[in-house]
């Protein structure tokens, strides 16, 4: 069977999604953007990661999130899009926004990991080498290195954007005096910090708790927030068991010992909340996310496109009153 040839749908821009600046930056992102973390890797089909993606995009998601080492297996994230774009986005690489990261396990060896000079350089040419791309938009240092030299993981983000490799820079979950220091290097070696990326949603509330959210606009940089339905719990998956083919029933990153009760107790709280504002409760958590100004955006994963057309109905309501944040906040304080 062959493959039709993709047209990107005329109305993209037209169909519900806004757009967020990046901090001070002239970079607009859309509010929801696609993270190819899980269900994009060599053990999905291609065909169905093509499908996802087309859809998102067909839908005004030009950004698209990726890292070294998303699949399963390592890398095999970066080759499913890598063919995608090949095949059908390539004359659209104008209108994407395309991130990676390095930091985490990626090949074996004392270079495959971590965020010296040599593994990040490393690791970059041969994300662009898997995405058949010249540049990537953005590329992250993917966490805080305490052995390496911040300076020497810094210059090197510099480095990348002076020879052209990528766009921009962010840094992903740094504790915030290693970012304070990164947003000052950066800056005043003329790449400044256009993201911060951190993990954030109803269950984990460290941006704001830390100061991130706080400390990244100060600096002028963007906030993305990752986990956003914290890896599923706070949708209606787990309301009445574990499905057979949950993540935690695949014993991935998500653990049982995540659903203890008092978790469930407050996810069929929230979930009550989130119907009578007309909402699922993964709509709802998006939302809640997104009446923040201070978030650029929001990356969502798919394993369907049904699920990522549900997801981006978040956008049709991102308005809380007072009282649904004071319940809110309540549920959560139990």
């Amino acid at each position: 069977m062959i493959d039709e040839v993709y047209a990107a749908a005329a109305g993209r821009y037209d169909c519900g999604m806004t757009y967020r600046r990046a901090g001070k930056s002239g970079v607009l992102l859309p509010a929801i953007s696609l993270g190819l973390w899980h269900n994009f890797g060599d053990v999905d089909t291609l065909s169905l990661s093509r499908k996802k993606l087309h859809y998102a995009f067909d839908h005004g998601i030009t950004h698209f999130d990726l890292a070294n080492n998303y699949g399963p297996a390592f890398g095999s994230a970066e080759e499913t899009f890598g063919q995608v774009m090949q095949k059908s986005l390539a004359p659209y690489r104008d209108e994407l926004f395309i991130s990676t990261k390095a930091g985490h396990d990626m090949w074996p060896g004392p270079y495959g990991s971590w965020c010296s000079r040599k593994s990040l350089m490393a690791s970059l040419d041969q994300s662009l080498r898997r995405m058949h791309l010249d540049y990537v938009d953005i590329f992250y240092c993917h966490r805080y290195d305490p052995q390496t030299p911040l300076e020497e993981t810094l210059q090197t983000l510099v480095d990348m954007v002076r020879q052209g490799k990528a766009l921009y820079v962010g840094i992903s979950k740094f504790p915030p005096e290693a970012a304070s220091y990164a947003y000052r290097y950066l800056k005043e070696h003329e790449t400044p910090c256009l993201l911060y990326q951190g993990r954030y949603n109803f269950f984990n509330r460290e941006p704001e708790q830390q100061g991130i959210l706080q400390q990244a606009a100060e600096q002028g940089s963007g906030f993305i927030a990752f986990s956003p339905l914290a890896q599923g719990l706070l949708t209606d998956r787990y309301l009445n068991g574990i499905p057979e083919d949950s993540r935690i029933a695949r014993g991935g990153f998500l653990k049982i010992e995540s659903l203890t009760p008092a978790t469930l107790q407050k996810i069929r709280r929230l979930n009550e909340v989130a119907l009578r504002r007309g909402q699922s409760l993964a709509e709802m958590a998006l939302a809640w996310l997104l009446r923040n100004e201070r978030v650029t955006s929001v990356i969502v994963g798919a394993s369907s496109v049904e699920q990522l057309a549900g997801n981006l109905k978040a956008l049709q309501n991102t308005a809380f009153d007072e009282a649904e944040l004071q319940e809110l906040e309540s549920i959560l304080a139990e």
